[in-house]
This record gives structure tokens, C-alpha cells and sequence, in this order.
């Protein structure tokens, strides 16, 4: 039996996001290996500034697929 579109998509979806949220985590737990004050030596500000282009990336990655997720049809509202 053929699959369908939409399931060969979800499939490749699920396996491509799978691999990669994997290697998002597991860089996070590289980076986190960088909070030994005893190997490295870094300031609050550089940390503040990691971490806001960090949270700025996540939230572009939400809006990108939250805008992905909506009809495609933009509407008007206040």
C-alpha cells in the first residue's frame, strides 16, 4: 500500500527534526561544560549577552513556525 503525501512528509519531518533537536541539546550540554569557573574565565555581562542571542534565536524559531502553522490567510485584527 502507497503512502500518501502527507505521511511520507510527517515521516521525514519527524525524522529530520528528531536529528536535529538532538544536536541542539546535545550542544547545549557542550556549552554548559564552559560554566566551570575553575576551567574558564568569562563575566556576568558575556554571559548575558550569550544568552540573550540564544533566547533571540528560539523565539525566531518559534515565530517561524508558528507562522507556518497558521491558514496562510492573513486577516485583520487589533
Amino acid at each position: 500500500m502507497a503512502k500518501s503525501a502527507s505521511t511520507i512528509k510527517k515521516e521525514r519531518f519527524q525524522s529530520v527534526a528528531s536529528r536535529r533537536v538532538q544536536k541542539v541539546l546535545d550542544d547545549i550540554d557542550s556549552l554548559s561544560k564552559c560554566a566551570n569557573r575553575s576551567t574558564y574565565e568569562y563575566s556576568d555581562d558575556e554571559i548575558k549577552k550569550m544568552m540573550r542571542v540564544i533566547n533571540e534565536r528560539v523565539t525566531l524559531l518559534k515565530s517561524s513556525f508558528e507562522a507556518n502553522s497558521k491558514s496562510g490567510k492573513k486577516t485583520f485584527e487589533f
